[in-house]
């Protein structure tokens, strides 16, 4: 019983002699050139055409129509007669080579050309035969021994690594599946603690006999690497606390290229630079290994025996950790027009400063058919414990279903937490205007305390498709001072995905909230409740859903929504999703749980910058039609 070697690290596998990626691309180079080396006279004929059939099971049958010669140089304005039959005498092989990467080592493919109609058909009948299955995969994992001074830190989860190898015994065997496997075994090593493994060794050795195959990978971790001190490069105006102070990284730390990631993502955030690059200096270790290897050879000239050191012993080296930034200019003005759905046209003017007082400063101008509205913060550097605070003013002037509202806020704000856990505390005054339509204008302040509580957990956060977001806030005006009417006042929402099958998604999405107070009058409008848009109840317009007030509507005490929403991506970048909606908001529990529906259809676009929701929705209790359109994943 004869077996063969397939692969050694890096190879393409494959049982036929010329089997592989250098002997395949010659094929079809020497193919080619036959094709555009053919004369050419001013008498040419005219190219032949011809048809190519495929009759292969599976997924195969689209493998060969995709990578054959025969498919490639159909329509080729110089084929003949000639170069048809040299297609036709290659074809058996290279389809041979092809269907071994999908694990059929031993097919048997026909080629024959039906010359009965008016083109050619050339008929490519494959039996597969017998698919080779992994029967057994040995790993070998060498290193990954934390270093003596380290010994009571915690020891690197090799069986978790073996467990995570994606090709089980069983399985068929495919070439694309089995480099894949190999690349994730090594990225998962590389990613923390082991940057510089590596696989030493990895074979695939078939018995053409059995269909069965052995894998053997052979991986080296290298030395255990930890982060050392921080060096910052590129500052010119700016103090180095604004990067220290986001470093969660301490020497000592083990190497990991999710923090690396983590902490340039926050660097970016900040606004301060226009490029930020995060890393450990590898070249320092490099160095330590050169001047190790130059102390042995001047101890073996002086004819003393070398020490002898196994892999990963003596202290574990650090990685000076390194910040490379550049400054973005320190001001800025930009425009923008655009359009909603919600609240029509929009036109809006930003000034950002970078440096104001030691903060920076950002404030807009933003004109709005529905709203318009001014604002004024200034942000202050992360501190070291990982505030962020801010403070600002703003003003905006409402008219919402026939409710006329102009508030003016001041604010001071404390977030902290990261992306996957965010929380803050906001401390305002509030003085509004309220104008409804046939009805008196009124006039409340208030002085309220929230605080928020954000929890994130999606695979992206610019096209989620697996996880959760919830957000939760409690808050209220407590004290009489400069507050018309006290209050305390609860919200919560949340979304939900889930993949359905490859193409399919599934999106589920809640919204409630909760007021309490002796009367509803002098509570700002802001603090109330309301339904129906675009993130909201579907079919109906901006905040149309609340309660009836003379001609108007006016925001209640209770709210709440839901939504369910089905997504098939038919393209890598294109959906259709079908949606219904339900929610309402009023003065009463009861009302609030009788829900105002909507459903309907929608497209979906993968951008640049988010995705695009365009959706038709029927609000089933107004019997009208609704044009959707939003841009991005809000929350």
């Amino acid at each position: 019983m004869g077996q063969l070697t397939l692969a050694a690290a890096g190879s393409v596998i494959s049982l036929f002699p010329i089997a592989h990626a250098g002997a395949q691309e010659g094929t079809q180079e020497r193919t080619q050139d036959a094709v555009a080396d053919s004369p050419a006279t001013d008498t040419a004929p005219a190219p032949l055409q011809y048809e190519v059939k495929v009759n292969a099971p599976g997924d195969l049958d689209e493998l060969l129509e995709k990578n054959l010669d025969l498919e490639r140089f159909r329509g080729n304005p110089r084929m003949d007669r000639e170069q048809l039959q040299r297609l036709v005498r290659d074809t058996p092989e290279q389809a041979k080579n092809l269907i071994a990467t999908a694990g059929y080592y031993t097919p048997v493919v026909t080629v024959r050309v039906d010359t009965t109609g008016a083109k050619p058909v050339v008929i490519v009948d494959v039996d597969p035969g017998q698919p080779v299955t992994i029967d057994k995969v040995e790993l070998e994992l060498r290193g990954f021994d934390p270093t003596p001074p380290l010994a009571a830190s915690e020891p690197y989860d090799t069986e978790a690594l073996k467990r995570s190898w994606a090709l089980k015994t069983g399985s068929v065997f495919r070439q694309a599946e089995w480099e894949a496997a190999k690349r994730a075994l090594l990225r998962e090593v590389v990613q923390t603690r082991y940057p510089r493994a590596q696989l030493v060794d990895t074979q695939a050795v078939v018995d053409p006999e059995t269909h069965k195959v052995s894998l053997l990978v052979v991986l080296d971790s290298g030395p255990e690497l930890r982060f050392g001190e921080l060096r910052i490069e590129g500052l010119k105006r700016y103090d180095a606390s604004i990067i220290r102070n986001l470093d969660k990284i301490r020497p000592g730390d083990y190497y990991s290229e999710s923090a690396l990631q983590s902490f340039q993502a926050r660097l970016q955030d900040t606004g301060y630079f226009a490029s930020v690059e995060v890393s450990a200096d590898m070249s320092s270790i490099l160095g330590e290994q050169i001047e190790a290897g130059q102390e042995s050879q001047q101890a073996e000239a002086a004819g003393a025996a070398p020490e002898a050191r196994p892999a990963n012993r003596g202290p574990a080296p650090q990685l000076p950790l390194v910040v490379r930034v550049t400054e973005n200019k320190q001001q800025n003005v930009s425009a923008g027009l655009g359009f909603s759905t919600n609240t029509g046209n929009r036109a809006q003017l930003n000034y950002d400063n970078l440096n104001v007082w030691g903060t920076r400063f950002k404030s807009a101008i933003t004109m709005e058919t529905k709203k318009q509205a001014a604002h004024a913060n200034f942000y202050f550097p992360t501190t070291e414990r990982g505030y962020n605070d801010s403070a600002g003013a703003s003003f905006e002037r409402s008219d919402i279903s026939n409710e006329i509202t102009a508030v003016t806020t001041i604010s001071a704000k404390r977030n902290w937490g990261g992306t996957n856990l965010e929380r803050s505390l906001t401390f305002e005054f509030l003085s509004e205007d309220k104008t409804v339509v046939g009805l008196e204008q009124t006039r409340s302040k208030s002085l309220p305390l929230t605080y928020a509580i954000t929890k994130r957990s999606l695979d992206s956060l610019l096209f989620p498709t697996k996880g959760y977001v919830i957000n939760a806030q409690v808050g209220g005006a407590l004290l009489p001072l400069l507050t018309d009417e006290r209050f305390v006042r609860v919200a919560g929402k949340a979304v939900y995905y889930r993949p359905l099958g490859e193409k399919g998604e599934l999106i589920v999405r809640g919204e409630m909230g909760a007021l309490g107070s002796k009367e509803k009058r002098g509570v700002p409008a802001v603090y109330l409740f309301r339904a129906g848009g675009d993130q909201s109840v579907r079919g109906y317009g901006y905040q149309e859903l609340g309660v009836k007030e003379g001609d108007a509507t006016i925001g209640g005490r209770y709210m709440l929504t839901g939504s369910a929403e089905y997504q098939y991506w038919f393209k890598p970048k294109w959906a259709v999703a079908a949606f219904y909606d339900a929610g309402n908001a009023a003065d009463t529990v009861k009302a609030a749980m009788t829900p105002k529906s909507g459903y309907g259809l929608g497209g979906r676009y993968k951008s640049p910058v988010g995705p695009i929701n365009v959706d038709v929705a029927y609000g089933h209790a107004v019997h009208a039609y609704r044009l959707h359109f939003s841009l991005g994943f809000t929350f």
